[in-house]
């Protein structure tokens, strides 16, 4: 077993622990009525935009996500939340340094022994969900299941159809599909970038994300036989039947959304598995973005 399939097996039971953290790190979270900002890179960017999604539809207050090389210049918060795994990636740690001393920050990290602990007023460690794996799977997901649970979401169902995802076979039509289009509402535009992304990254497929409603606006016009539609969330009305009459495969499971994912994470190394290649270290990816400085 690859570190990724390990680690994704791993997620109900990270997820429960995150859920269970949120008593004793509640105040260390962005407060009800805040006005906030979510910063992260590549995956952490994805998560970001799902939870500021769920903040504001749970009406904590105004949130924005941005990649942490994008923050406008100019615009005020009162606090600003960084997602980092590995507490190193130079566009974070560039960002909380400018912020020091003007803007409240706090950051959640696999690692808290890195720069990160320097730069951020508070550290939030999820240790027990690092990885070893360069695609994050994990760390990714417990982190959104805190920030759920922080939110007063219960996270129990989620952790139940996880293991559900984990436990059902993969059908045969899916790892032999030639492209995927993942699809996303409010929270889930977010985790279809990242499921996505973990095509690209572990299994080098052609891939695309849209939110739903503008799947019909251009992008259906690749759906075809051999291809796949995969709606994260509710799908809109009529959508389904629409890709039928393409040929393509649509997919909707009607489960937690972070479970799918998990689907989607399997199906990566599957097709990675089945092409030769090694999931745990993708083509051109390192577990962190360093820049050398000028």
């Amino acid at each position: 077993m690859s570190h990724t399939e390990a680690e994704i097996a791993s997620q109900p039971e990270c997820w429960r622990r995150a859920a269970a953290l949120v008593p004793d790190v509640a105040g260390v979270l962005p407060r009800r009525g805040e006005r906030i900002a979510v910063m992260g890179c590549g995956t952490s960017w994805f998560i970001a935009k799902a939870y500021a999604a769920l903040r504001e539809r749970a009406g904590w207050g105004h949130t924005d996500a941005f990649p942490a090389s994008e923050l406008p210049a100019g615009r005020r918060y009162d606090r600003v939340l960084a997602l980092t795994r590995s507490g190193t990636t130079t566009e974070v740690l560039r960002l909380l340094a400018e912020l020091r001393g003007r803007t409240p920050t706090v950051a959640i990290t696999a690692d808290p022994a890195t720069a990160v602990a320097d730069l951020a007023d508070e550290v939030l460690p999820l240790a027990f969900a690092d990885e070893r794996s360069v695609v994050q799977t994990r760390f990714a997901t417990t982190q959104l299941a805190l920030l759920r649970a922080h939110l007063g979401e219960d996270i129990g169902t989620a952790v139940l159809d996880a293991r559900l995802a984990l436990d059902e076979e993969l059908p045969a039509d899916l790892v032999a599909a030639e492209q995927f289009t993942f699809l996303g509402r409010g929270w889930t535009i977010g985790l279809a970038h990242e499921a996505a992304l973990k095509m690209r990254e572990a299994a080098r497929s052609w891939t695309e994300t849209y939110p739903a409603m503008e799947y019909r606006h251009g992008p259906i016009a690749i759906a075809g036989p051999g291809r796949v539609v995969w709606s994260l969330g509710e799908p809109p009305e009529g959508l389904a039947q629409d890709v039928a009459r393409t040929g393509a495969t649509f997919v909707r499971t009607g489960r937690d959304p972070m479970a799918e994912l998990i689907r989607v994470q399997r199906l990566a190394v599957a097709i990675a598995g089945a092409n030769g290649y090694d999931p745990d270290r993708p083509r051109n990816l390192t577990r962190s973005v360093v820049l050398t400085e000028a």
